[in-house]
């Protein structure tokens, strides 16, 4: 192939995080104890309330294609027993767009001093390239190698996970995507280049009181495995403030291979802002040799709950577990 596109140089590390087989394919979110539902069904319907969350996330500012995602997700217990979720996701890699629609069930039952959730999640992706977005210093349309226009492939899934919660602790497992698809986009004559696969995660935090009910210590844990890819967490360290505020600090494992110290460091805070919404915002301060070519990555979201406001209130407090 011709050696005069100046971008493929470029996409093609963030490309091989989105297509590539053996690597992490999914989103990082940094925020992720506030988007629990993304990564393992069985939260369905921990909250006890009905909510809806938009979260949108900048990966890696001033470079150009960088990963960059928005989601919008809904959480109800319309049961005790019973949680349902939705979610629609778009992620955008380079000159890649995924679009993902995802329905989430849960039976939850009484166990011990909390809950125990059993999930299912159902989905179906939209994967597409946008061929005329590259840029060269030639004509692309010279080169008969480079596909030109738009191509696209929708592949369905699902996935299970456990999840148990209580007012000061939750833990859970789960793999939202089973099936390893291909998601190759071109026709490859029956070889398949690259596929969607199975995703591991594990989840953890629990809460310790400081002072009374006034200061809250929160530590998170988010563990992230995918076969013949490096081991991926995210540790997590949260303070609350009079159940309205929250500010704490996040490590990213990840970045160079060889002497590498992590990928990221953030900082995170959030509030309650009224007395149906909590807002938060991240940023991450990236460690690996990227450092030198971006300036961080930038994450918010916004929960709105639904309910009478005394319901609505036990549960949209920062140091609540079912955030």
């Amino acid at each position: 192939m011709k050696n005069y596109y100046l971008h493929l140089m470029l996409f093609g590390a963030l490309l091989m995080a989105a297509q590539v087989a053996f690597a992490q394919q999914e989103d990082h979110f940094t925020q992720f104890m506030h988007y629990k539902l993304g990564f393992n069904p069985a939260y369905a319907g921990s909250t006890g309330n009905t909510r809806i969350t938009a979260m949108g996330r900048q990966q890696w500012i001033g470079l150009e294609g960088a990963p960059q995602a928005q989601l919008l997700t809904f959480n109800a217990a319309p049961l005790p027993s019973l949680g349902v979720g939705a979610s629609l996701i778009r992620s955008s890699v380079g000159i890649i767009d995924r679009y993902t629609l995802e329905g989430n069930y849960a039976y939850r039952f009484r166990l011990g001093n909390g809950y125990f959730g059993i999930g299912l999640a159902a989905s179906i992706r939209l994967l597409q390239a946008n061929y005329d977005e590259l840029r060269a210093n030639q004509p692309i349309e010279t080169d008969e190698a480079l596909p030109m226009g738009i191509q696209s492939r929708t592949v369905p899934n699902f996935g299970f996970g456990l999840y148990y919660n209580t007012n000061n602790f939750y833990a859970g497992v789960s793999s939202p995507r089973l099936i390893r698809s291909s998601i190759d986009l071109a026709n490859t004559g029956g070889t398949t280049i690259s596929r969607e696969d199975i995703h591991i995660y594990a989840m953890t935090g629990f809460t310790v009181k400081l002072v009374d009910d006034d200061v809250l210590l929160q530590p998170n844990v988010l563990m992230k495995y995918v076969k013949g890819a490096p081991f991926d967490a995210d540790f997590n360290l949260m303070f609350t403030f009079f159940e309205n505020y929250s500010l704490g600090a996040s490590y990213r494992l990840g970045g160079n291979k060889a002497n590498s110290i992590g990928e990221s460091v953030s900082g995170l805070l959030s509030a309650k802002i009224a007395d149906r919404m909590m807002f938060g915002l991240s940023y991450d301060f990236t460690l690996s040799d990227l450092r030198d070519y971006n300036d961080g990555s930038a994450e918010l979201f916004l929960h709105y709950f639904f309910g009478n406001t005394s319901t609505a209130s036990k549960y949209d407090s920062p140091r609540f577990f079912g955030n």
